[in-house]
């Protein structure tokens, strides 16, 4: 396994999603390590801030929607022409919804999906021919432990994680040989605010609730210690990275012995009986 304690100095750093949680602290932790970081997210008010909390002359902030594909390929010419060719790209932009398959509406499927997948597919592809053209480069796409397992009332959001891993997985082989890797990162119990900026399904009742409750009550691992995770990961050539509290636990008996999920789910209070 690689040893690369200066990684980061002087490379530049592509952040999505980087106005709060795990991206804020990624942006933090690689201004640190002495990276060029170009960070986006789509509220201006709280990219300004992680901004500010960078303090480093070498990160710029962009507002970019990740679901649009003229935005972020808009995103990729200017951070080439403010910065140069990426190195690194974490794909980290997403947003939550509390709704079983049954009550959430298609209108609101298309929704997640637009952020959290189609959105690393059009950073990734976005970012990827400067990549290849450079033979250097690392995409990391932040998946969950909700593209592990199957999770009750997140339906939308454990189809856009298994999706996100799926891509990850497939351009370990296709980019093998080019210098150019890719990375899953699957966090687990992460105290960001995502749970309580989720929007709930106009049809959500009592499941959704308790999901939600339970959901928020087993999320502990702080974005900076995550953060830090993934970033010596990275750093280390490792191809899976799994931060955060019930991350490995989930790995195991999603690999090990899939007919677990509805214990396992049970046991952390996160599958009500109806």
């Amino acid at each position: 396994m690689k040893d690369r304690s200066n990684a980061y100095a002087n490379k530049i750093a592509v952040v999505t999603g980087a106005g709060s949680g795990i991206g804020r602290a990624l942006a933090r932790g690689l201004a640190e390590r002495g990276a060029h970081v170009a960070i986006s997210d789509i509220n201006d008010a709280e990219l300004g801030e992680t901004v500010r909390l960078c303090a480093s002359a070498n990160l710029r902030g962009y507002r970019v929607d990740v679901s649009k594909r003229d935005d972020v390929y808009r995103h990729a010419e200017d951070v080439k022409c403010d910065f140069g060719n990426a190195h690194y790209l974490f794909n980290n932009a997403g947003v939550g919804l509390a709704a079983t398959f049954e009550h959430a509406t298609i209108e609101e499927m298309e929704w997640l999906l637009s952020i959290n997948l189609w959105g690393v597919i059009y950073v990734a592809k976005a970012f990827l021919p400067s990549m290849l053209a450079q033979r250097e480069g690392c995409i990391v796409n932040i998946s969950s432990t909700a593209g592990l397992l199957g999770a009750p009332g997140l339906s939308a959001y454990c189809i856009s994680k298994f999706g996100v891993r799926g891509l990850t997985e497939t351009l370990w082989r296709e980019l093998d040989g080019t210098g150019v890797s890719a990375v899953s990162v699957h966090p687990g119990g992460i105290a960001t605010n995502i749970e309580a900026r989720a929007r709930r399904s106009v049809n959500a009742g009592d499941y959704e609730r308790q999901v939600s409750k339970a959901l928020a009550d087993i999320l502990v691992t702080s974005p900076e210690d995550c953060a830090r995770d993934i970033l010596d990961g990275v750093a280390r050539g490792k191809k899976r990275i799994l931060p955060g509290k019930y991350a490995t636990t989930m790995s195991l008996v999603s690999r090990l012995s899939p007919g677990l999920y509805g214990p396992l789910f049970r046991m952390m209070g996160v599958d009500p009986r109806r």
